[in-house]
């Protein structure tokens, strides 16, 4: 059960076990967030709530796939069960298979791309939205996109069209959740130090982003004045992580 009153904000991370979603996480920590920690990992997210050093009753972990169409439900309901309230969403987790031609893309693959980079979002995003309609102090969903949603290689074209999809998805929220005390917003991160970017000859990974440096954009938008809605920014290395 929900305590009664629960006074700090509370966040969602979504694939808060690793990764951009980790640093997001324990960013927020440090600013003062209770957390609700989502990802398929136990081990993983243990370790990020050690790290932001919340105790067990401000850093609820949920083990959550979310291919699974109720998962956005159950992963709503345990927040709410436990916080009773909901004031940022970070919708991070994402999936991302070795780049493929599209006409040998798997099915199996095609579908997790659908449902974890788009299909999820959007459906958190919209029980979030009513959850935060119901408090005065309205919240906030933040969208982790990708650079690929405006420029792909190819062996990319479902991944880039899930993350132009969660863009688009995101401007139309914008406008839609002004009059109710509610942001959105989308951060589009260039190549980012990470484990869906796999070993690369051609990458000197030194010049890449760090997940640290798309949790600073994550808190530039939740730092933001309450006026104004930094509804998409995009962060790339500032050298060109590609080798000639």
């Amino acid at each position: 059960m929900a305590e009664q009153n629960f006074q700090q904000p509370v966040a969602l991370v979504t694939g808060a076990g690793r990764g951009i979603g980790r640093a997001v996480a324990v960013k927020l920590a440090h600013a003062g967030y209770a957390l609700c920690l989502a990802a398929r990992n136990e081990a993983q997210l243990a370790e990020t709530r050690d790290l932001s050093g919340l105790e067990p009753r401000l850093s609820l972990i949920v083990l959550v796939d979310l291919a699974r169409p109720e998962a956005p439900d159950d992963l709503m309901t345990a927040i709410m069960e436990h916080f009773g309230r909901l004031d940022i969403l970070i919708n991070n987790a994402g999936f991302a298979p070795p780049r493929t031609p599209l006409v040998r893309v798997s099915p199996i693959d095609l579908d997790r791309m659908l449902a974890v980079n788009l299909r999820a979002p959007i459906a958190l995003a919209r029980l979030a939205a009513r959850q935060m309609m119901r408090q005065a102090q309205g919240g906030l969903i933040i969208n982790i996109a990708s650079s690929s949603a405006r420029h792909s290689p190819a062996g990319e074209s479902i991944y880039a069209a899930t993350k132009a999809g969660l863009v688009a998805f995101t401007h139309s929220c914008a406008a839609e959740f002004r009059s109710h005390h509610l942001r959105t917003s989308v951060i589009l991160p260039g190549l980012t130090d990470t484990s869906l970017i796999p070993p690369n000859r051609r990458l000197e990974r030194s010049l890449m982003l760090q997940p640290t440096d798309v949790a600073e954009a994550v808190m530039n938008v939740v730092n933001s004045p309450p006026r104004a809605c930094p509804v998409e920014i995009v962060v790339e290395p500032a050298r060109d992580p590609m080798r000639p």
